[in-house]
């Protein structure tokens, strides 16, 4: 463990910081996109992981090293919080001028990746990139009570206290863009209520932490607020289902150009998911009262069998007053001649964000009818929302951590001893980098070029987007670091 933490934090962080994957040479490297040798990625599996990774590591170990290693982390992200109190994807060390030149190369040519072809010049939720910093610095601050991160701290949670619209609904990125920005014919859909990659269960999950640690009595509302716009924004039956975003009048709105206005089945799951967990927080029977609705839309929706992709048996979008699935597919080979558009064929659908989705609804139900027999007071009695004592944080936080967006990440199980005797002589897991990208050379052309990229997750030569390489090379993995070393830590702590 102290080999393997020693090479990431001599050898591949930045000022602390940390990004995805790295050629062993050092001379290329990622995040979600390829980053300069300037940058750290927020975005997990990124520089906050890392400092919970090192936090996990302290207490199994006492080691200080832990600490000072998670410490450095902090410094990375605290040198990249924004005015706000929010982070972007990635921090820069770099400076302005760096971030303009990657965003207008780069940036600007990667075709699936809407959110990063311009730079909106504030913070984002997407992701979970600033909610995930915001635990970590809450984290690393009840740690020890060190007072040199409460001015971050506090920054941050006047930032999710700020952004939060009065309805209870947080937007995508704030503060609002300094100009109308308009994209392929739609509006910002940054500053849209988003319930995409569980925005607003991640802010309540730091503002339930803030109370258990400080106390801090604004939050309450501002939690009650987010549980509700959940009840709020269910669309009535029997299409009650959630969409990805809202417009401030709760009424459902794309995202992307991929991410089309609609019913959304896996949005729907996990807010149902979510309905089931506050009602665990508070038993207050309006969460539950309309579950019931939103499993019977799921069932309703199903695939047919001849349409069943790899396990997968809903459609990911419905039309709004018909429930008619709606697939989405493109045509072109790059950012510049490209496009994305909608149709009721389900054949060649995107490649990188599936029209199909699996989703365990008898899971879900099982789930409601077990808290359905049980008495109100009994479910919420040891809710950290309705106690007035403050409550240590968990001690562990990463040993289930998911590879989100990272497709290099090596989650398989290990033993204890295998990854002992697999860590290399220069410190690191050997990992194939299964993702990569094309080099920016030019920008993309008018004019597309011949091939079939409808289901590719990169277009022609000057699309910038990673895609899965038929031939990966070794390399190091941040995301396999994590990992096995949480697999290490486990090992630890099943010995005590």
């Amino acid at each position: 463990m102290k080999r393997a933490s020693q090479f990431m934090v001599d050898k591949a962080s930045v000022r602390g910081g940390y990004v995805w994957s790295y050629l062993p040479d050092m001379s290329r490297r990622w995040g979600e996109m390829e980053a300069y040798p300037t940058m750290v990625w927020v975005q997990p599996p990124g520089t906050g992981t890392m400092g919970h990774l090192f936090l996990d590591a302290y207490h199994a170990t006492r080691d200080e090293y832990y600490y000072r290693a998670a410490e450095k982390a902090a410094a990375a992200l605290i040198a990249g919080q924004q005015p706000a109190g929010g982070w972007h994807y990635f921090i820069d060390f770099g400076g302005k001028a760096s971030i303009a030149k990657w965003y207008a190369t780069i940036g600007k040519n990667a075709w699936r990746l809407e959110e990063f072809q311009h730079f909106w010049d504030n913070a984002t939720f997407d992701d979970a990139g600033t909610s995930e910093a915001m635990q970590f610095l809450l984290r690393l601050y009840a740690e020890k009570r060190d007072a040199r991160y409460l001015p971050a701290l506090h920054k941050s949670i006047d930032f999710v206290l700020k952004s939060q619209y009065p309805n209870g609904g947080w937007p995508q990125r704030y503060p609002a863009t300094k100009f109308p920005y308009i994209d392929h014919g739609k509006p910002d859909y940054t500053s849209f209520i988003t319930f995409n990659d569980d925005v607003a269960g991640e802010n309540i999950r730091f503002l339930i932490q803030v109370w258990q640690v400080l106390g801090d009595k604004r939050v309450l509302g501002a939690i009650d607020r987010a549980m509700d716009i959940y009840v709020r924004t269910q669309q009535p039956a029997p299409q009650a289902g959630w969409g990805l975003q809202y417009t401030l009048d709760l009424k459902p709105t794309g995202a992307r150009t991929y991410e089309p206005t609609a019913i959304v089945t896996h949005t729907t799951y996990a807010n149902i998911e979510q309905l089931l967990a506050f009602y665990r927080l508070t038993g207050d029977p309006k969460f539950l009262k309309r579950v019931p609705e939103a499993l019977d839309w799921l069932d309703s929706v199903k695939s047919p069998p001849e349409l069943n992709k790899d396990g997968k048996t809903y459609p990911t979008f419905l039309e709004i007053g018909t429930n008619r699935p709606l697939y989405v597919h493109r045509r072109g080979s790059n950012v510049v001649n490209g496009e994305y558009y909608v149709d009721d064929n389900p054949q060649n659908t995107l490649g990188h964000y599936s029209s199909f989705r699996h989703l365990d609804v008898p899971k879900l139900r099982r789930a409601y009818d077990a808290l359905k027999a049980m008495q109100p007071g009994e479910v919420a009695k040891d809710s950290p929302v309705k106690s007035t004592v403050r409550r240590p944080l968990d001690r562990y936080y990463l040993a289930e951590m998911g590879a989100g967006s990272d497709r290099n990440a090596d989650l398989s199980a290990n033993t204890p001893d295998a990854l002992v005797g697999s860590l290399n002589s220069s410190g690191w897991w050997p990992t194939q980098i299964r993702m990569t990208s094309n080099r920016y050379t030019r920008d993309g052309s008018k004019t597309p070029t011949p091939g079939d990229y409808s289901t590719t997750r990169v277009g022609d030569a000057t699309d910038t987007s990673p895609y899965l390489d038929p031939k990966p090379v070794v390399g190091i993995s941040t995301g396999t670091y994590i990992a096995h070393m949480e697999t290490l830590i486990a090992a630890l702590a099943d010995a005590k």
